[in-house]
């Protein structure tokens, strides 16, 4: 299968990054394809420009018109989430939310003409990627889960996988947790790891 994986964490010393490693290193175990997008190296700009703005309204006209205004970087983006067949996200959650790289990776790439059209009606949209099966988010933060699903409402579940992706009409979507980082021992890390790489190594 064709993995793309899209991280975002600044520190290459964080847990996201040990979560990385485990997730690719699942995936070349079984025998999976990995192509990762690493936002903060790749120094991605996830500001939505006017530019952006102006393609975003034009793409449902005239496609190349609106990709002509996109960035270089964004039209490679494009290129590798046509050729995969499941997404993953590796990020932190901050403030409740996904960071700024994240978001604008979304917004910039999640994109009229490239990852979805509207129906003809306007009033819902349809897949342009056939070939992707699934996504799944997985994501680290410091507070208690009851707290982030109770006061928090969930927040990414709700603006990703049901806002985003369940929109677009990707079916098979996932999200996986892992709470109270900070404050866990390293035991628990590891099993996570492994978790996650047997997780990985095993994916349909």
């Amino acid at each position: 299968m064709r993995v793309l994986v899209v991280y975002n964490h600044p520190y290459q010393g964080s847990f996201c990054h040990a979560i990385l490693s485990s997730v690719t290193q699942g995936l070349t175990r079984g025998g999976h394809q990995v192509d990762l997008i690493n936002l903060d190296k790749d120094g991605f700009d996830p500001v939505l420009r006017e530019k952006d703005l102006k393609a975003f309204i034009t793409a449902s006209k005239d496609l190349n018109a609106a990709y002509s205004l996109l960035d270089e970087q964004v039209l490679d983006y494009k290129s590798r989430l046509e050729q995969a067949e499941h997404l993953v996200f590796i990020f932190p959650i901050w403030w409740e939310l996904m960071p700024a790289l994240t978001k604008g990776f979304i917004d910039k790439v999640i994109f009229p003409g490239i990852a979805y059209d509207y129906i003809s009606s306007g009033n819902g949209m349809v897949s342009r990627l056939p070939g992707l099966k699934g996504v799944t988010m997985i994501t680290t933060m410091n507070t208690p889960s009851i707290a982030y699903r109770l006061l928090f409402g969930n927040a990414i579940k709700k603006a990703l996988l049901m806002g985003t992706f369940w929109k677009i009409g990707i079916k098979n979507r996932h999200w996986m947790n892992l709470a109270m980082v900070k404050f866990s021992k390293e035991s628990k890390r590891l099993k996570w790891l492994n978790n996650l790489e047997d997780k990985f190594k095993n994916l349909k």
